[in-house]
Order: C-alpha cells, then sequence, then structure tokens
C-alpha cells in the first residue's frame, strides 16, 4: 500500500482552511444575488459583501473603503502597479521595484515599458536582502512614480527591509506598493506602504479572491474602464460567496498565525540543517534569519529541477521546483538569478496547517536517495 501524499506547496496554494469550506457553502444560499440592486436578496447579498470588507479590513488594519476584492491577487498586483503609476504620471513615468518581484509585478512593468514608461531594477545580495543603499538612490531619482517593493520573497523566503524602504520612499514622498501574498495571514504586515495586495488562496483561502488596499491620499487611478463597483478600483461583479470564504479564512488564519509561525519554523530548520548535511553538492538559499517561517528552498548541483519535481512527485511530494511563476519559459528564476546562487536542481518546500512532523521526516527521508537516483542516470556518482 503506498503512503499518503504529502503536500508541500502552500506558498502557491495552501490547503482550504476547515472555515473557507463553511462560509463557502454558507454563503451560497444567501450571496447569489447582485448586491447592487435594491430587492430582498440584493439586499442580503450587500450585507454580506460589506461585512467581509469589514472584516478584512479589521484583521488587516485598515478602513474598509481602503480595501477592494479582485479576481485574484495577480489581478490586485496589476491594478497595484498600474493605478499607481497612472495616479502620478504628472511626477514622472518611472517605476522602481526589487530585482526578486513577483511576476505579475514584473509583467506590469513590462507593460509600463511597452507604453513609454521606464524602470529601475534594485538588487539583493546573496540572501535575497534588497539592496537598500541603492533603493534609497534610486527612489530620490528624478521622475519616480512608484516603487514596488514584495514583503517576503515567494521562491526563497527572505522577509525584506519594508519599513527601512518605506521610510526612504516617505522621504522623497514616493508612494509604496507592497506585495503581501506571502506575509498576510501569516506573520505581521510590515507598516509604512502606500498600496497593499494579498491573495486569498495563499492563506488557505478560496482561489479567484485577490485584496487591494489602497491608503487614503494615495495618488492612485484605476487603470481599467469606468465601472461604479469596488469604488471604481476593479470592473465586474465580485463572486461573493467566494469573497466572504476569504475573508473568513483571513480572520482564522490570522488568529492562529502566530502559534502556527512557532510550531512550521522549527521544522524548516530541521529541514535546512539536514538536506545541507545529508545531500552532497546542495545549496540552501535565502536568509537562515530574516525569513517566512513556512517556506525553505534549496539547490542540488548536477540534477534538473524539472526532473527531480517528477520525481518527487512519484513518491508523493508536491513541491515547486525553480521559480513556480514562471515555470512556462525555459529560463531559469529570475529570483535566484539576482541573487547569484545555484539554480540547478531547485526545490522549493512550503509547510501549512496540515502539514505534521512525520511528513517532513518522510521527506527528508526519502530525499537523498531520489537525489542520488537522478545523479547516477545523469553519470554523475563519484560524490
Amino acid at each position: 500500500m503506498s503512503a499518503s501524499p504529502v503536500y508541500l506547496d502552500a506558498a502557491t496554494a495552501a490547503p482550504p482552511h476547515p472555515v473557507t469550506r463553511q462560509a463557502l457553502l454558507a454563503a451560497l444560499d444567501d450571496g447569489w444575488a447582485d448586491p447592487a440592486r435594491l430587492y430582498g436578496q440584493a439586499r442580503r447579498a450587500r450585507q454580506l459583501l460589506d461585512a467581509a470588507r469589514e472584516a478584512a479590513a479589521a484583521t488587516l488594519g485598515v478602513r474598509a473603503d481602503e480595501l477592494s476584492f479582485t479576481p485574484s491577487g495577480t489581478a490586485a498586483a496589476h491594478s497595484a502597479v498600474l493605478g499607481g503609476l497612472l495616479g502620478r504620471r504628472r511626477v514622472g513615468r518611472v517605476l522602481v521595484h526589487s530585482a526578486i518581484e513577483h511576476s505579475a509585478v514584473l509583467h506590469a512593468a513590462e507593460k509600463h515599458v511597452a507604453e513609454g514608461g521606464s524602470v529601475g531594477p534594485v538588487p539583493v545580495d546573496r540572501l535575497g536582502r534588497l539592496d537598500l543603499p541603492a533603493w534609497s538612490a534610486a527612489v530620490r531619482a528624478p521622475g519616480v512614480a512608484l516603487a514596488a517593493l514584495i514583503a517576503a520573497s515567494h521562491e526563497v523566503g527572505t522577509v525584506q527591509p519594508v519599513a527601512e524602504a518605506a521610510e526612504a520612499c516617505a522621504e522623497v514622498g514616493v508612494p509604496l506598493f507592497v506585495d503581501g501574498a506571502q506575509v498576510v495571514g501569516r506573520v505581521p504586515v510590515p507598516a509604512g506602504w502606500s498600496v497593499l495586495t494579498a491573495s486569498a488562496h495563499k492563506w488557505g483561502g478560496p482561489p479567484g479572491v485577490g485584496l487591494l488596499v489602497v491608503r487614503k491620499g494615495t495618488r492612485w487611478e484605476s487603470p481599467w474602464p469606468a465601472d461604479e463597483r469596488e469604488s471604481g478600483r476593479t470592473p465586474g461583479v465580485v463572486n461573493l460567496p467566494a469573497v466572504v470564504a476569504a475573508a473568513a479564512s483571513l480572520r482564522a488564519a490570522a488568529a492562529d498565525a502566530a502559534a502556527e509561525a512557532a510550531r512550521l519554523a522549527p521544522l524548516v530548520d530541521r529541514i535546512r540543517a539536514r538536506v545541507a548535511a545529508d545531500v552532497p553538492d546542495v545549496e540552501v538559499v535565502g536568509d537562515p534569519d530574516r525569513r517566512l517561517p513556512h517556506l525553505v528552498t534549496f539547490s542540488c548541483l548536477y540534477v534538473d529541477g524539472e526532473a527531480l519535481l517528477h520525481a518527487l512527485d512519484r513518491r508523493g511530494f508536491a513541491v515547486s521546483s525553480g521559480s513556480s511563476c514562471t515555470s512556462s519559459t525555459l529560463r531559469p528564476s529570475h529570483v535566484l538569478e539576482a541573487m547569484g546562487v545555484l539554480s540547478h536542481g531547485n526545490v522549493r518546500v512550503s509547510l501549512h496547517r496540515e502539514t505534521t512532523e512525520a511528513d517532513v521526516e518522510r521527506f527528508l527521508a526519502e530525499l537523498p536517495g531520489v537525489v542520488a537516483e537522478l545523479r547516477a542516470e545523469a553519470g554523475v556518482t563519484a560524490l
């Protein structure tokens, strides 16, 4: 009898929180009508939408009228970047961002450049930490309309110095957009940002719901055709049952976040130590201290990342390899390239509320043999 599958890719999508299922099913009964209409069913839907917004805003510590729901975290990131640039187009057309932003931010930056704007990527060190002096110089350059910084790397888990980066932005009046996809619902959100985005399925909410928060006083203009919904920030009718489930699960995940972090961090420490000790020619990447509590990434020399992914999948382990959000391309992860670290045989392991110590031990027991087999198939044996 084969062992049960072990899911270790929460950084892509966490398993649904129990509250997600409960809230989604309950909202399907009352949340199917258009909340913009005036009849009874619509008024009930409107009450659900308003309550979801209030709950999500309270969890994040923001005003309800600053928060909008979007069709995804990617849509929220696109809106954040393009809307922030559009709102300050009279100031300039320069977007400053770290070299390790999520592909959603980089795709929005590409669109900006195609339309005549410019970008200023800021480097990181080998641990994936932002070069703060370079950042400070970049945001002080003429014509900077917006700065974008990921709160914590989705690939290697390094937590960025958001507070310091925000201070540099504030000194010159440049608004800061923070991609909070990997921190919202898991660790406290850093202060100092003007625009924040998140994605519900990262904290165990349903897929297809993003959060866009624009602070009062921030110059931001919707880059999409005019629409009266969601304060004009994102077009179309929201998926109300999913929105209700997202807000409810965010509150539940945030309430348990500190305890979960305390439980998962030692398991990640164990993975970092054992992989380095038990697998020859491996590099554990990312900051060993200033990092997310649930995520670890390592690279194995002489091993193809996709082959390693499939081999682990055959053993029952679901993990990511390389840049999970740019896997449709043949080029290595832009994050690992920017860090200057090994990108061969890259594996990202990310834990969640259902991950057990036994799951981690089984992964650590089987990984060395899987890597050795793949190296032997490639003719690499004398290690």
